[in-house]
C-alpha cells in the first residue's frame, strides 16, 4: 500500500502541471489580445476606412470568433480542472490514465496555440490587404481586395468544422497553419489551407476510423477503407502521419525491357482485401470469382492484352464497321504531335505500354477495382494515377496532347456529371489535342442523348463509329470517336 505522503506528493505535482497548463493557456490568450490591440492602435482606423464593408465586417467577425473560442476553451478547462481536483482526493489514478491525461493537455495546448496563431496570421493577411489599397482609387481598391482575398483566411467560423470531428489528427490536419515569421510564402499565401472532400462530413465515422492511429507508427492495412471514402466523395483524403504498410518480401522489379509484357512477382503486392492472392489467379481467362468484373481478363497480358489497339477485335458482320480504332490510325492524324497524354480507363496499363512503343508518354488513371491495378501498372514500369472520376484532373490547362478512355465512361454515368467530366478534359487538352472515346457503350435508346453530350464540345470529327453490341441482343451499342479540340482564341 502506498503511503499518504506519496499520494499527496503526486497530487501536488499534478496540480502544478495543471497550473502550468492553465498559465500557458492564459498567456496564449493575452498574446492574441495584445496582437489585436497592437493592430487597432497602429493605423486600424485607416485600414478600416479603406476596406469595403463586407470584407471589413468579415475580418472583425473572424477575430471575434477566434478570441471567443480561446476564452471558451479556457473557461471549460478551468471548470474541468476544479472537478478533477476534488475527485483526485478520493482515488488514485493509474499510470495509463496519467499518460492519457498528459496527451489530452498536450492536445489542448496545441489547440489554444493554434487558434492564437490563426488570429495573428489573419491580422497579418488583412494588413497585407491594406497595402494593396494604398495609393489606389476606389475602383482599383475594390479589385485589389478581390485579388488579395486569394490568400486571406476564410471567414467561416472555424469551430463549425474543427468541432465536428472528434479525432485530434483530423482537427490538426484541417486547421489553418500560419506561416512561420508571419510572412507570405512563395505562393502568395500567409498560411497553408489543407482540405478534405465535402462528403467526408457525411462519412464521419469512416473518416475518424481512418485517421485514428498512433503518430509515427505503422498505419493499419486499411486501403479499402481509404478507397471507399474516395469513391463516395471524401476526396481528397487528409494526409496521415503514420507509415504505410508494404509487402513483407518486396523483390527487385523487372527491368523495363521485360516488365511491360511479364506478370510481376507476387511478393511485390499486398494482397489483403482481394479474392485472388496472386497474379496467376488474376490472369486466368474467362474465370469467375476474381472479385471484379470490369476488365476481367486484362491481367492476361499474352492472349487478351497484347492484340489490343494493334489489331481489330470485333467488326459488325453486316457493315464490317468496327469501334476498335488502332493506335497507328490515331497517331497518323497528328504525325509527330502526340507526345504526352492520359488514359482514364479500367485496365492494367496496356494502352500506355503500347503508346510507349510509339514514343508517347501516357499516365494511367485508375483505382483498385477488386484487384491491384495500380501496383500492376507501376510494376510494368508505367505511371499510375490513383484517381477517382470524382476528382478534377491534376493537370494545368492546355497541357495534354491526347486523352483516351475505354471501359469506364459507359451508360451508367449521369448526363450532367458527364458534362462536368468532358469540360474538365477539354480544359487540360491543348488546342489541337485529341480526345479518343474508345468503345463507349450504352443502351440504344440513350445513344442520342450521350452523342449530344460529346457533340457539345464542338470538336472536329476525325473518326466516328456506332456499332451494335451483340452480347446484349442489339439493345446496347458501342460508340467510338477521335475528336480534335479547336483553337478557341480569345
Amino acid at each position: 500500500m502506498r503511503s499518504p505522503n506519496a499520494s499527496t506528493s503526486r497530487l501536488g505535482t499534478k496540480r502544478r502541471a495543471y497550473a502550468l497548463t492553465f498559465l500557458l493557456s492564459v498567456l496564449a490568450l493575452l498574446l492574441s489580445i495584445a496582437t489585436l490591440s497592437n493592430f487597432y492602435s497602429h493605423g486600424y482606423s485607416l485600414f478600416r476606412a479603406q476596406i469595403p464593408f463586407p470584407k471589413r465586417d468579415a475580418a472583425e467577425s473572424e477575430i471575434r470568433v477566434i478570441i471567443d473560442t480561446i476564452v471558451s476553451k479556457i473557461q471549460h478547462e478551468v471548470k474541468d480542472l476544479k472537478g478533477r481536483a476534488s475527485k483526485e482526493l478520493e482515488k488514485e489514478e493509474d499510470p495509463k490514465l496519467r499518460k492519457l491525461e498528459r496527451a489530452r493537455y498536450t492536445a489542448f495546448l496545441a489547440d489554444i496555440l493554434g487558434l492564437a496563431g490563426a488570429a495573428r496570421a489573419f491580422l497579418a493577411s488583412n494588413i497585407d490587404d491594406h497595402a494593396h489599397y494604398q495609393g489606389r482609387d476606389d475602383s482599383s481598391a475594390a479589385s485589389g481586395a478581390a485579388a488579395a482575398s486569394g490568400h486571406a483566411f476564410s471567414t467561416e467560423e472555424p469551430d463549425e468544422v474543427l468541432e465536428y470531428f472528434l479525432v485530434e489528427e483530423i482537427r490538426k490536419y484541417i486547421r489553418v497553419k500560419p506561416n512561420r515569421l508571419g510572412k507570405q510564402n512563395f505562393m502568395g499565401a500567409n498560411g497553408t489551407f489543407t482540405s478534405i472532400g465535402h462528403a467526408c462530413f457525411s462519412m464521419k465515422a469512416e473518416l475518424e476510423e481512418y485517421m485514428d492511429y498512433d503518430v509515427g507508427e505503422y498505419c493499419r492495412d486499411d486501403w479499402k477503407l481509404a478507397q471507399r471514402l474516395m469513391v463516395h466523395g471524401c476526396d481528397p483524403l487528409p494526409r496521415r502521419r503514420c507509415f504505410s504498410r508494404a509487402p513483407q518480401l518486396y523483390t527487385r522489379p523487372l527491368p523495363t525491357s521485360q516488365s511491360l509484357w511479364s506478370l510481376p512477382d507476387d511478393r511485390n503486392v499486398r494482397w489483403s482485401g482481394y479474392r485472388c492472392k496472386n497474379f496467376t489467379c488474376l490472369a486466368r481467362v474467362n474465370a469467375t470469382g476474381k472479385g471484379f468484373f470490369k476488365c476481367a481478363d486484362c491481367f492476361n497480358l499474352t492472349h487478351h492484352e497484347a492484340p489490343r489497339w494493334m489489331q481489330v477485335a470485333y467488326a459488325d458482320p453486316s457493315t464490317n464497321q468496327t469501334s476498335d480504332f488502332l493506335i497507328e490510325q490515331v497517331l497518323a492524324i497528328k504525325p509527330g504531335q502526340i507526345r504526352v497524354g492520359l488514359d482514364f480507363s479500367a485496365g492494367t496499363g496496356t494502352f500506355a505500354a503500347r503508346m510507349r512503343e510509339f514514343n508517347v508518354t501516357i499516365a494511367t488513371a485508375t483505382i483498385n477495382y477488386g484487384a491491384p491495378f495500380s501496383e500492376m501498372i507501376a510494376l510494368r514500369g508505367l505511371l499510375p494515377l490513383y484517381l477517382t472520376i470524382n476528382q478534377r484532373l491534376p493537370f494545368f490547362d492546355n497541357t495534354l496532347d491526347i486523352i483516351h478512355t475505354t471501359r469506364f465512361l459507359d451508360g451508367w454515368i449521369d448526363f450532367v456529371f458527364l458534362d462536368f467530366v468532358l469540360y474538365d478534359w477539354d480544359r487540360v487538352l491543348r488546342p489541337g489535342g485529341l480526345l479518343w472515346i474508345d468503345s463507349f457503350f450504352c443502351t440504344e435508346k440513350d445513344l442520342k442523348d450521350y452523342l449530344e453530350a460529346f457533340k457539345m464540345l464542338k470538336y472536329k470529327k476525325h473518326m466516328w463509329a456506332v456499332v451494335p453490341k451483340l452480347d446484349k441482343d442489339a439493345k446496347e451499342v458501342f460508340f467510338s470517336a477521335v475528336l480534335e479540340k479547336p483553337p478557341r482564341p480569345f
